[in-house]
């Protein structure tokens, strides 16, 4: 069927959990306007919510449980964190946006008493006073704001590590498409002064991929 409605995209997805042969549910957000987003995600099955968005996955992330399907962009910072060896045990961890996608989800994570973690976590967002002073206390800055270039380098401690969750198009008459991919961090600048930087793109965008892949593996063996 070609979803048209809430009720399509539900009929859908029941149509998808009771198949054997499908390992994971993907919902691409954001849905039209007229299909109710919730309703969707909390009708995937649990065991097959590869995006971690169903509120038993996302329950068992603010606990800590290892059985949970993590939400893959989150995952992905953790992960790239932990290969680059940065430790964030004791550290202050800044994450600039509050989305259930990525702000909420990996500030639970982070905090964690669990290796990779222990962190201590500041979620800013558009009401947060004196933004400046928050992100400048930062260890680790991570920027999920979907705003191009809002953290500036005077907004980042020398030293510290920023991620850049950010995909955002600016106009470019240079570039045969008419616009370019930049992050939510002005990496130019912000580059010269900073232990570690993820570009924009090619650096979180590949990690979610990977952890996509990861947890339809991950359903695959749970589902045997």
């Amino acid at each position: 069927i070609t979803p048209q409605t809430t009720v399509d995209m539900l009929t859908l997805v029941d149509q998808l959990n009771d198949d054997d042969t499908v390992d994971g549910i993907l919902i691409q957000l954001p849905l039209p306007d007229h299909i109710e987003s919730v309703q969707v995600l909390e009708r995937i099955r649990p065991a097959k919510d590869v995006d971690g968005f169903h509120p038993v996955n996302l329950g068992k992330v603010l606990l800590g449980k290892s059985d949970a399907f993590y939400p893959c962009t989150p995952l992905g910072i953790k992960v790239l964190l932990e290969q680059y060896k940065i430790d964030l045990k004791g550290k202050h961890v800044v994450i600039v946006g509050r989305s259930n996608i990525v702000g909420k989800p990996l500030a639970a994570m982070l905090v964690q008493n669990a290796p990779g973690c222990n962190a201590t976590v500041t979620v800013a967002h558009s009401y947060t006073q004196n933004l400046k002073e928050v992100t400048l206390s930062a260890d680790v800055l991570v920027a999920a704001i979907g705003k191009p270039h809002f953290i500036t380098a005077d907004m980042v401690r020398p030293g510290a590590v920023v991620v850049d969750v950010g995909i955002n198009k600016v106009e470019d008459p240079t570039k045969r498409s008419g616009f370019r991919l930049v992050g939510d961090v002005d990496y130019a600048h912000v580059l010269p002064k900073v232990q570690a930087i993820t570009p924009v793109p090619g650096g979180v965008g590949p990690m979610t991929i990977a952890m996509l892949l990861q947890n339809t593996v991950k359903s695959f063996f749970v589902r045997l």
